[in-house]
């Protein structure tokens, strides 16, 4: 039986924490989807097209990772993509109790995959897509948070007037 990982996200943007979950996660399983979900909660700074292009141009060099996108629950995703696991990344202990929430609701709406927590690299511990949004804004250096193709895109939506 083939494994199959879903990684979901808004990944907007995508940081280095996400591809070094994405690096760790690529050997484990032998296809890794790279899931954008549609979040009705967060208005999208990117829109999920664009997003899934910055994160194809990472992880070009990965034969069995693709990049998708989904609305709705993850589990009704997880199950039509035929997956046996979600990955879902720790920062801090913050973290933990939301995944862990989140986890425990999935299993009850679907058994059939297990959820596996990796702790982010601590280089890239306390980075999140919210910060590097608001350090961005106010003009701070963001080169050690995000890829250089995605600060680029960063400072095209914050620093280029409309016109």
């Amino acid at each position: 039986m083939k494994r199959i990982a879903v990684y979901p996200g808004s990944f907007d943007p995508l940081t280095f924490g996400h591809i070094d979950l994405i690096e760790r996660t690529v050997g484990m399983f032998d296809e890794l989807i790279v899931a954008i979900a549609h979040n009705i909660k967060k208005a999208g700074l990117f829109p999920v097209p664009e997003r899934a292009e910055m994160i194809r141009e990472m992880v070009k060099g990965y034969d069995n990772v693709s990049v998708d996108a989904f609305d709705g629950l993850l589990v009704d995703y997880v199950r039509k993509k035929g997956a046996t696991c979600v990955v879902r990344g720790l920062r801090a202990f913050s973290d933990f109790e939301y995944e862990f929430q989140m986890a425990l609701t999935n299993r009850k709406l679907n058994d059939s995959y297990e959820t596996i927590f990796l702790m982010t690299h601590e280089n890239y511990s306390f980075i999140s897509s919210s910060l590097v949004k608001e350090l961005i804004e106010f003009g701070g250096d963001i080169s050690a948070f995000v890829p250089e193709s995605v600060e680029r895109r960063l400072k095209e939506k914050f620093y280029t007037k409309p016109g």
